[in-house]
């Protein structure tokens, strides 16, 4: 009897599993299927596009680029996945640093101003250090100079995210922050259930903005000049790159529409499923009368993948759930020992400040050795010119985006219209307008000292736009319905729901912004196409003039004197907004 018992147990609970699981095939429809062959084809296509990274070659000759029209496909996948790696890298740096600086006050001191420089220093300054150590770690293969590439990308994506995501949890809803505390959440728990849902719509579009700026550096990073020696990857931007060196109006043509396809089609298929999504993570008390939407985002619901991929998953959640109990739990004492802590404070001060000190005095030396520190007055004097464009740019971007981007955010029709008009634009490399910024310049006898504030535009007015819209999308209905009611319009509303509503956002937008005005300038004050080159007086072209010729003291001494100015620019001004954002105009 008991033998028979045991053993009907597992034939009936055999039996069961069966069932279910031939209910759940069942189930299954022609959506699933062609949900599991986009993946499967994706995945050979990144597979066969990879195999191309490994191939050897020559540091020794310089490169030669395709430019058949037959190859840009090819091209187009090369610099898509180059793109996606970056942004991967980006976005687990962005959790890391991010939430480093905004939890431990020391470490704040340290990663937010090494933020700020990181994020003037030029990606072409980046770009030569990756490539000479990457090629040194890869010898003779490929994959070193796409791991060079894809960290260059990295470097024009990561700073931007990390400003959100920082300002994003030191801004956290007092709401939250108490609930949290209330319930004895793990630092884990508070993370993934409370401070990434707070910040996921930041994060989002600023993500988009952050991609958008790694299209801007495209030919950059896959076509760089180092001494004497031309270093290149098949891709779009090094397409570009060396038609408008050989002066092809034809090529750049076809460079341009394959861009503008890939653009918008990244939008269809991945930032507009992932912008609908973010609207579950609203901070609100009644539902929004419209909602965004996404053709892909509904396809994918209809499909059981994601359940089925969930339940996989759930073990490693919970795994990893009971893990992140090592990290304590979300409580602080009310009594701080005030001499311990400060004691700290003097350590943590003496052992960073004499790093520190010590990379600037090994730095002069170096400079001292090759051109003495005088190699410093000329980008000091070159830098003033060019904050003068980066504070008319930043000004003029502000008062004629913030407004558009309002508009944008309040309204989900407008903004399934404007995402992709917006994040092309965004998305556009300046180096493919320098046919025609160098024929319109000629024509009209613009001096390049002024035009090159429109190209610097290029690469930095989004990024208040793109805060400004997620800033909007993130103010609640209810508040929105509430000045509504109470015919609260014009000034007033702007004065006491839309200001203090995008503040926190603008000024992420406007710092960010700033950084890459300053980048920008790199390749927006020297524009050549073919034999002709225009260049403007400015720090950027200093930079570039010191890239191309290999010069490394004045590059170290351009890039240290950006670094200077983007520094103090955020010290004094941006930094007292932030402070004033945290204090005022959090929600």
């Amino acid at each position: 009897m008991s033998f028979r018992t045991n053993t009907s147990a597992p034939a009936t609970q055999s039996s069961s599993l069966s069932a279910r699981s031939a209910d759940r095939l069942s189930r299954f429809s022609w959506v699933d299927v062609v949900v599991a062959a986009a993946v499967l084809v994706l995945l050979y296509v990144a597979l066969r596009v990879g195999k191309g990274t490994t191939v050897s070659f020559s540091t020794s000759q310089s490169a030669k680029v395709d430019t058949s029209v037959g190859e840009l496909p090819y091209d187009a996948a090369r610099s898509l996945l180059r793109m996606f790696l970056a942004l991967a890298l980006s976005t687990v740096f962005t959790f890391v640093y991010a939430y480093a600086a905004a939890k431990s006050r020391r470490l704040e001191r340290i990663l937010i101003p090494a933020l700020d420089i990181l994020q003037s220093v030029p990606v072409l300054a980046f770009l030569t250090v990756a490539v000479t150590g990457f090629i040194a770690l890869f010898p003779g293969s490929m994959l070193g100079l796409e791991c060079a590439s894809i960290f260059a990308i990295f470097t024009s994506q990561a700073w931007n995210m990390t400003f959100s995501f920082y300002h994003s949890l030191t801004s956290l809803p007092r709401e939250l922050d108490e609930l949290s505390r209330s319930f004895g959440f793990t630092r884990w728990m508070r993370f993934w259930k409370v401070e990434l849902p707070s910040g996921t719509i930041g994060l989002v579009w600023n993500g988009m903005m952050s991609f958008g700026g790694g299209w801007f550096f495209l030919v950059a990073s896959e076509a760089v000049t180092l001494g004497n020696t031309d270093y290149a990857l098949p891709g779009v931007g090094s397409y570009a790159g060396a038609a408008i060196t050989d002066g092809d109006l034809g090529k750049v043509g076809w460079a341009i529409a394959t861009m503008a396809i890939m653009v918008v089609g990244v939008n269809f298929l991945f930032w507009r499923p992932l912008t609908a999504w973010a609207e579950r993570f609203k901070n609100e008390q009644s539902e929004a009368s419209e909602v965004q939407k996404s053709y892909v985002l509904n396809f994918l619901r209809r499909s059981h993948w994601p359940q089925l991929l969930g339940r996989a998953l759930h073990p490693a959640g919970q795994a990893l759930s009971r893990a992140g109990r090592v990290f304590g739990v979300d409580d602080q004492p009310l009594v701080v020992d005030r001499t311990r802590q400060r004691t700290g404070d003097i350590a943590f001060a003496l052992v960073a400040g004499g790093l520190i000190l010590w990379g600037l005095i090994d730095l002069g030396h170096y400079l001292h050795d090759h051109t003495g520190l005088g190699v410093f007055g000329e980008p000091l004097l070159l830098g003033l010119a060019t904050l003068a464009r980066v504070v008319v740019l930043v000004a003029v971007a502000t008062l004629v985006w913030v407004p558009v981007g309002v508009k944008i955010g309040f309204s989900p029709k407008l903004t399934r219209i404007a995402q992709p008009v917006v994040q092309v634009l965004a998305s556009f490399p300046a180096n493919f307008l320098f046919p025609l910024a160098v024929w319109f310049f000629l024509r009209t006898g613009l001096t390049i000292d002024i035009g090159g504030m429109f190209l610097m535009a290029l690469g930095a007015q989004w990024y208040i736009l793109f805060n400004t819209i997620a800033g909007a999308m993130a103010i609640p209905t209810d508040l929105r319905e509430a000045m509504d009611d109470l015919g609260v319009t014009g000034w007033q509303r702007w004065k006491r729901l839309i200001i203090p509503g995008i503040f926190p956002a603008y000024v992420t937008g406007g710092i960010t912004a700033s950084g890459g005005a300053w980048n920008a300038s790199i390749v927006s004050e020297v524009v050549g196409f073919g034999g002709t080159t225009l260049t403007a007086t400015g720090l950027g072209a200093y930079i570039a003039h010191a890239t191309e010729a290999g010069n490394f003291p004045e590059l170290i001494a351009g890039v240290a004197v950006m670094s200077l100015y983007v520094v103090s620019l955020n010290r004094f001004f941006w930094r007292r907004l932030y402070r004033l954002a945290e204090s005022r105009y959090s929600l």
